[in-house]
């Protein structure tokens, strides 16, 4: 056997790769690895607001953070070899999402009837294509060290809500290529989370002018993905409410 190719032993500070950490879920995924040591790369497309989440994260862990979409070639490989200089990515968490693919301007969410069709194309970039892309690069440094890809999901993957077909649909498909991935790479772990309605600014924007207040903060969820990390359950598809009600939860 060649030792080379097998798995090596997680590192005392292992890399993760989070995208669209600039705020909201991101952020808070991203602050929690800092906190239990992990070194990071960060993404998102906001510049001022990834260099703001940069200074924050800095002061607990090594940061690395480079503004950029997900959909954009030559930025998923400066991820994927910032990882790489750290050490290699133990940990890929796709977690850029885009609504509709263009600015809502305080607009409902479309029917699929009326769904602009360059906006459904950017929806699926971004969602679906971007995070695959990503993982593909990624897969080398996660192979050799036993890693783990986590995809963060929503109920609109398997719950019909008018007016969130292209973004249901999305992350159906995301869903459904982690799956795939997870047979295909049985050494891996790849999951899929769906974290509940949140208090966020893209959960702002799908209902403009109403009140979300009543929404938990993202925080809260996060001792969810620590007891996910810290138990390694079988790959597959959970709930935050069903990981934070028991660490075994069941696969949904």
């Amino acid at each position: 056997m060649n030792t080379t190719d097998a798995p090596q032993p997680p590192p005392a500070h292992p890399v993760a790769v989070v995208t669209g950490a600039s705020r909201g879920l991101g952020l808070e995924l991203a602050r929690f690895l800092a906190e239990d040591g992990w070194q990071l790369v960060i993404t998102a497309r906001g510049a001022a607001e990834l260099s703001a989440a940069e200074s924050r994260l800095s002061r607990l862990t090594t940061v690395t953070a480079l503004a950029g979409s997900v959909v954009d070639d030559d930025h998923r490989a400066d991820l994927a070899e910032a990882a790489d200089r750290l050490g290699g990515a133990a940990l890929l968490i796709n977690n850029a999402s885009t609504l509709t693919g263009y600015d809502l301007a305080g607009a409902a969410l479309p029917a699929l009837a009326e769904f602009p069709l360059p906006g459904l194309l950017e929806t699926f970039e971004v969602n679906v294509l971007g995070p695959i892309a990503l993982t593909q690069l990624l897969l080398p440094q996660l192979r050799q060290h036993g890693g783990a890809v986590l995809g963060i999901s929503s109920d609109a993957a398997v719950e019909a809500y008018a007016g969130w077909g292209g973004y249901g649909a999305s992350k159906a498909a995301l869903d459904q290529a982690c799956a795939v991935l997870a047979v295909e790479e049985p050494e891996l772990r790849v999951w899929t989370v769906d974290p509940g309605d949140l208090r966020t600014r893209m959960h702002q924007e799908a209902f403009p002018g109403e009140d979300i207040s009543d929404r938990p903060l993202p925080q809260t969820v996060v001792p969810a993905f620590r007891a996910l990390l810290r138990d390694r359950p079988a790959s597959g598809r959970y709930r935050a409410a069903d990981l934070l009600a028991s660490p075994a939860a069941v696969v949904s």
